[in-house]
């Protein structure tokens, strides 16, 4: 499977802003580059490089329509060269590896490359992911939010649900601080694959993890956690859905939205839940809510 590559040139300021509007464009990966053609930095989670010229580069798949992309940024940028060109999926996934660094979140959670070595902390709890179709590698803040929550929060013995799975990141972090059983759901079947993928690349048994379309998952999970880090407008569809999946008094984590959206979140989810704490990274917000 090829890739649709669209690159073009910001300066610092500005380099975090357009990160988040390819995403919401519906980029499902977006890299930081030296203008100058240094090293790729591989930044700190939500936080943008240091460089003063920053290279933005977009990943779409392939048959994604990125007319409304490349006009948005045209309208922003109408003195900038944007590109656009086709990436094949093997080279996509050695520049990834080839700049994936391990990141620690919270106090022992780390997400490294599956061929890096293992930090020298003595009870590090690793997840080990490489490049596919379905992304998610810690680096944006909401991933972030998400990880340091759970690192806080171990969901010992608990069943888990994973909404919006993507590369079941969060999932396998649940798993790997002591969940009984993850429920992994996704709209994307390329995102399901991926997500069993890392299943068996973490030695996870195969009992533990568990895959589904929307429509196959079970109705009557009865969890105790759900994690959902998707954008705000499926979160405020999903209210019904995450109720009828959680039990009473169940723990609902929610990142994707931004600080601007938290009132219409939560505005949404006022008669069937309680919001518990609200934690805040640049512009992104994060969620936790638990059910009446």
């Amino acid at each position: 499977m090829s890739w649709i590559e669209i690159s073009f040139e910001t300066f610092k300021p500005q380099a975090q802003t357009f990160s988040d509007l390819l995403e919401e464009l519906g980029a499902v990966s977006v890299s930081f580059f030296d203008a100058s053609n240094q090293p790729i930095l591989e930044p700190k989670p939500g936080k943008t490089p240091l460089w003063q010229k920053v290279k933005m580069v977009g990943l779409f798949p392939a048959d994604f329509d990125t007319k409304p992309v490349l006009q948005a940024l045209k309208n922003l940028l109408p003195n900038t060269s944007i590109n656009q060109s086709t990436l094949a999926e093997q080279d996509w996934s050695r520049t990834w590896l080839e700049h994936f660094k391990p990141i620690q979140f919270g106090e022992k959670l780390w997400v490294i490359p599956s061929d890096s070595p293992p930090p020298e902390q003595t009870d590090a709890v690793i997840i080990k992911l490489d490049p596919g179709l379905a992304f998610g590698t810690g680096t944006h803040a909401t991933t972030a939010l998400c990880l340091r929550w759970l690192d806080a929060h171990p969901p010992l013995n608990q069943t888990v649900v994973d909404y919006g799975c993507g590369s079941g990141i969060l999932g396998i972090g649940a798993l790997k601080l002591g969940a009984q059983k993850v429920h992994a759901i996704d709209y994307d079947p390329q995102a399901l694959t991926a997500t069993l993928e890392n299943r068996i690349r973490n030695e996870i048994v195969e009992d533990k993890l568990s895959v589904y379309l929307p429509e196959d998952a079970p109705k009557d999970l009865n969890a105790e956690l759900i994690l959902a880090n998707i954008l705000a407008e499926p979160l405020i569809s999903l209210c019904p859905t995450f109720a009828a999946l959680l039990n009473q008094d169940g723990n609902l984590v929610m990142s994707g939205l931004l600080t601007k959206q938290i009132e219409a979140v939560t505005s949404a989810y006022d008669a069937l839940f309680i919001v518990r704490e609200i934690q805040t990274e640049d512009e992104w917000a994060l969620l936790w809510l638990v059910r009446k």
